[in-house]
C-alpha cells in the first residue's frame, strides 16, 4: 500500500519540479535579447523592465573623458562621445581607440539589464579627431564639386574609418544652408544654395548605407561597416543675423521650409537615424527650448523616428548667461522633444534634476518612454544589442591607400579656378612642369594643419606637419615637377629676394587660419596679414598664381591686378597632391563656387537671387581649362 501512493506522489514531485523549471527558463528569457524577434517586440519588452533611473541613463550623453567603467555600470550611460580633441592618448592608434571604447561598453554591459552604449564622434571630414585619418575637404570644398556619387563614397570611406577605431556613431552631416559667410561654421555648409545642400544629404546612404525602398524614412545602418548618422543642426543654423554664431536667425514659413528644411527631408527619406538641435534661435526662440519645431513638425509633421540630440551642453544654453537656471533648463529642453542630452561634463545634476521633474509630475512619463524608445530603436536597428564590442578587423582601413586617393580625387574636383590670366586667350594655367626654377611661398604652403583647418585632430584646429599624415602642397608641388626643375620654398619672401633670383614662376599659397564655430565668426572676412604681405611681396615681380586656403570666399579684390591667376582651394584636407594635380594640368579644372563670392562685406549677407545681386564672381562660377596637353606643348 505504501509503495503504491509513493510512485504517484513520486510523479507529482517531478512534475512539480518541471514545471518550476520552465517557468524559471520563462523567467530568464528576456525578448528584448532575442535577434529574431520584430523591433517594437525587444522595445516593449525591454522598457517594461526598466526603471525610471535606467530610462534617464539611456538620455544622458557624456564625454569620455569624465567616464569610467563603474559610472557606465552604475547609472546605465546610454551613450559616450568624444568631443573635438578627446582622445584616449596622443596619436593614439586604431588598436587603442578600440579598447577604449570596449572598457566603457564592458561598463555599460554589466549593468543590471546590459543595455549596451552609443559611441558618437565629430567625423565631419573625414575621422577627424584621430591620427593617421584620412582627412577629406571640408563640406564647403565638396559643395563646389557639385558630385553627389563622391559625396557618398566619401561617407561610405568615413564610415569605415570611423568603425575601424571601434565607433558606431557620428554627429554628421552638417546640412546647414549658410546664408552669411561671417559664420565661423560656414565652412560646414555645402552651398548657400539649399538644393545644393538637399543633393549632399547622400552621404548619409554613404555613412548608413543604402536603405531599401520598403524602408524609406525610418532609421536604418547596413551593417558593422557603417555608422549611425546625424543630420545637423535643426534648424536654421546657418541664416543667423550677420551670421554670427548661435545668434538668432529672423524667418518667415516659408522661408524655413524653402532654404533651411529641404535637407532635412531629404535626410529623413534616407534613413537618417538622428537629428541634433541647433544653439541658434528662429525669431527669437531658442531651437533647444522649440516644441513646435522638434516635437510638432520633426517628429509630427516628418514622421521622423530616429532620436533627437542635443548639442554640446545645448540645453544649457536655453538660458542667458548659461546655466542661469538649470531645472528650468531641463524641463524647457526634454519637454522641446530633446531624447538624448549631451551633458559631457555633468552627468549627476542633470540626472537628478530630470529625475525629480519626472517624481513632481512636471514631465510626464510618456515624454521620457518616447525618448528611450526612439534610443532604443536605433541601437536596435544598428545591431549593437547582438554586436556590442568592437574587434580588430577593420583597423587597417585607417588612413587606407584607397581613401587617400578618394580624397585626392575629391580634392581636384573641388578646386575653383577664379582667374587665369588677363584674357582666355593668354591662360596661366596648367603651368609647366619643367622650368628652371619656381619659387613656393606663403604661410599655407608648408602647413598641413593650416592646409585641414579647423576640427582637425583638436576642436579648433592646429597648425604644423606633425598633427597627422598627409601632403602638403608644398610637398606635392616639388613631387610633380621635372627632376630637373628647382623649387625654392620661402614662407615669406621679401622683394630683395625675388629680385636676386631668376624665378620662372611664383605659387603662393595663402588664406585663413584655422577655426571653429564662434572664434571663425569674422565681420571682415581677409586673407592674414602675412598672406596679404606675401602676395605684395612676389605678385607683380613675378609670373604669379595664387591658391586661396579659406572656408568661405574672403577679400581678393584690392589684390587681383597682381595676381595671374587665382585658385579657390578651400580647406582640402591631407591629400595636397590633389591641388598639383590641378596646376600643372593632370586633369582639367570643373569645380563651381558654391557660394556667392562678394566684392565687399559690407554687401554682406548676398545671396544668389537677391534683388540687388551684384557679386566679384557669381554663385556657380569656375572658369575651366581643357586640351591641357596641346597648352603645355605651345609652350
Amino acid at each position: 500500500m505504501k509503495s503504491r501512493i509513493a510512485i504517484p506522489i513520486l510523479g507529482l514531485v517531478l512534475l512539480f519540479s518541471a514545471w518550476e523549471t520552465c517557468i524559471a527558463q520563462e523567467r530568464d528569457y528576456l525578448l528584448y535579447k532575442d535577434p529574431n524577434k520584430p523591433i517594437n517586440v525587444r522595445i516593449r519588452d525591454l522598457m517594461s523592465r526598466m526603471t525610471l533611473a535606467e530610462k534617464i541613463g539611456q538620455m544622458t550623453q557624456l564625454d569620455r573623458k569624465v567616464l569610467t567603467a563603474d559610472i557606465m555600470k552604475d547609472y546605465g550611460i546610454g551613450s559616450v562621445l568624444s568631443g573635438g580633441g578627446s582622445v584616449p592618448k596622443s596619436q593614439a592608434t586604431a588598436r587603442e581607440w578600440v579598447d577604449m571604447v570596449n572598457e566603457f561598453q564592458k561598463g555599460a554591459l554589466s549593468s543590471r539589464l546590459g543595455i549596451p552604449m552609443i559611441y558618437g564622434i565629430d567625423a565631419v571630414h573625414g575621422h577627424n579627431n584621430v591620427y593617421k585619418a584620412t582627412i577629406f575637404p571640408h563640406n564647403v570644398g565638396l559643395g563646389a564639386t557639385r558630385d553627389p556619387d563622391l559625396v557618398k563614397r566619401i561617407g561610405a570611406a568615413t564610415a569605415l574609418e570611423v568603425r575601424a577605431t571601434g565607433i558606431p556613431y557620428v554627429f554628421a552631416p552638417c546640412i546647414a544652408v549658410c546664408r552669411d559667410p561671417r559664420w565661423g561654421r560656414c565652412y560646414e555648409s555645402y552651398s548657400e544654395d539649399p538644393q545644393i545642400v538637399k543633393q549632399m544629404t547622400e552621404i548619409i546612404p554613404g555613412l548608413q548605407g543604402d536603405i531599401p525602398p520598403h524602408k524609406a524614412g525610418i532609421p536604418y545602418v547596413g551593417g558593422n561597416d557603417k555608422v549611425v548618422a546625424c543630420a545637423k543642426h535643426f534648424v536654421g543654423d546657418g541664416g543667423t543675423t550677420k551670421g554670427i554664431n548661435e545668434n538668432n536667425t529672423v524667418a518667415d514659413w516659408h522661408t524655413l521650409l524653402s532654404i533651411h528644411m529641404p535637407g532635412y527631408y531629404h535626410s529623413i527619406i534616407k534613413g537618417v537615424s538622428t537629428i541634433m538641435v541647433s544653439y541658434s534661435s528662429l525669431n527669437g526662440v531658442k531651437m533647444h527650448a522649440n516644441h513646435d519645431l522638434v516635437t510638432n513638425f520633426l517628429k509630427g509633421t516628418l514622421k521622423f523616428r530616429g532620436f533627437v540630440i542635443s548639442d554640446w551642453q545645448g540645453i544649457d544654453r536655453i538660458t542667458s548667461p548659461p546655466h542661469a537656471n538649470y531645472t528650468h533648463s531641463v524641463l524647457t529642453g526634454v519637454q522641446a522633444g530633446i531624447d538624448m542630452i549631451m551633458v559631457p561634463l555633468n552627468h549627476t545634476e542633470f540626472i537628478d534634476t530630470l529625475t525629480s521633474l519626472v517624481n513632481n509630475n512636471f514631465i510626464p512619463m510618456t515624454r521620457i518612454d518616447d525618448a528611450v524608445r526612439r534610443i532604443l530603436r536605433v541601437k536596435f536597428t544598428m545591431g549593437l544589442f547582438e554586436n556590442p564590442l568592437a574587434d580588430y578587423r577593420l583597423v587597417n582601413q585607417l588612413g587606407s591607400q584607397a581613401h587617400r586617393d578618394l580624397a585626392r580625387e575629391a580634392v581636384r574636383k573641388s578646386l575653383v579656378l577664379l582667374k587665369n590670366g588677363a584674357n582666355a586667350d593668354d591662360p596661366v594655367l596648367p603651368l609647366p612642369k619643367k622650368a628652371s626654377r619656381i619659387l613656393v611661398a606663403g604661410s599655407h604652403a608648408n602647413n598641413l594643419g593650416y592646409q585641414c583647418g579647423g576640427w582637425t585632430i583638436t576642436w579648433q584646429g592646429v597648425e604644423g606637419n606633425n598633427v597627422t599624415l598627409g601632403t602638403t602642397i608644398l610637398d606635392a608641388i616639388t613631387a610633380s615637377v621635372d627632376p630637373s626643375t628647382e623649387v625654392v620654398y620661402s614662407e615669406s619672401p621679401t622683394t630683395e629676394f625675388l629680385e636676386s633670383n631668376n624665378f620662372s614662376y611664383s605659387i603662393v599659397v595663402v588664406g585663413e587660419l584655422p577655426y571653429a564655430e564662434t572664434a571663425g565668426d569674422s565681420m571682415n572676412l581677409t586673407i592674414s596679414e602675412a598672406g596679404i604681405e606675401t602676395m605684395s611681396n612676389v605678385c607683380g615681380k613675378t609670373k604669379c598664381v595664387v591658391v586661396l586656403i579659406s572656408g568661405r570666399p574672403l577679400v581678393v579684390q584690392p589684390h587681383l591686378s597682381n595676381i595671374d591667376a587665382l585658385v579657390a582651394a578651400w580647406l582640402p584636407g591631407t591629400e595636397g597632391q590633389g591641388v598639383a594635380d590641378m596646376l600643372f594640368g593632370d586633369y582639367d579644372f570643373r569645380g563651381k563656387l558654391p557660394r556667392t563670392w562678394f566684392k565687399t562685406v559690407d554687401q554682406l549677407p548676398m545671396n544668389v537671387g537677391d534683388k540687388d545681386y551684384d557679386p566679384l564672381y557669381p554663385f556657380g562660377f569656375g572658369l575651366t581649362t581643357s586640351k591641357v596637353q596641346d597648352q603645355i606643348a605651345s609652350r
